[in-house]
């Protein structure tokens, strides 16, 4: 070989690795944050959203379970679960998930027309609207009638409006020490 082709061949050599130190690794890096990139994408934005029935179930101090349906597009994961993390999940499907959540209130029902009374049976009841005409709502003991005072009588005859959570517990309190043991 001759001399001129030698210093071609090193010269090339010297090129090659010029460019595999500084410029091959660039490229592999780049390559590889695109890949890291485009994972990030897809798992924080997904390409397509789900959307679901959601039952949120309240269960109140009485009893009482009222239930509120929506539709709900679930785009992500984490703000779906943060946007129900107050509620307690009690099954989910593909179609369906139903929360609970027990609020520490009487419900509307019973403030609105919601009297406690007492049963022809002589047991403390709540009853939808004034006793002498409605249907019993929940029952919680047997009453000693004979130890009631007249007018508490006739005020459980009349029925006691409920108003709010204290007149409830109240009045259950109050009546508590007129039960018949079981």
């Amino acid at each position: 070989m001759t001399m001129k082709i030698r210093v071609v061949f090193m010269v090339m050599l010297l090129f090659g690795a010029f460019y595999f130190t500084f410029f091959h690794d660039e490229n592999e890096k780049k390559a590889a944050d695109r890949e890291v990139n485009s994972e990030e994408e897809t798992s924080v934005y997904p390409t397509s959203a789900h959307t679901v029935k959601v039952v949120l179930e309240r269960v109140y101090l009485d009893g009482e379970i009222s239930e509120e349906t929506v539709e709900e597009t679930i785009w992500s994961m984490e703000d779906f679960w943060a946007s129900y993390e107050d509620w307690k999940l009690i099954t989910m499907n593909e179609e369906e998930i139903v929360f609970q959540q027990h609020v520490n209130d009487i419900s509307p029902l019973l403030k609105t027309n919601g009297y406690f009374g007492i049963s022809d049976k002589g047991v403390l009841s709540i009853f939808n609207g004034k006793p002498d005409q409605s249907k019993i709502i929940q029952s919680f003991f047997q009453i000693d009638v004979n130890k009631l005072e007249s007018k508490q009588h006739k005020e459980l005859v009349k029925g006691i409006p409920i108003k709010n959570k204290k007149s409830y517990e109240d009045v259950l309190k109050s009546f508590e020490q007129y039960s018949i043991p079981k």
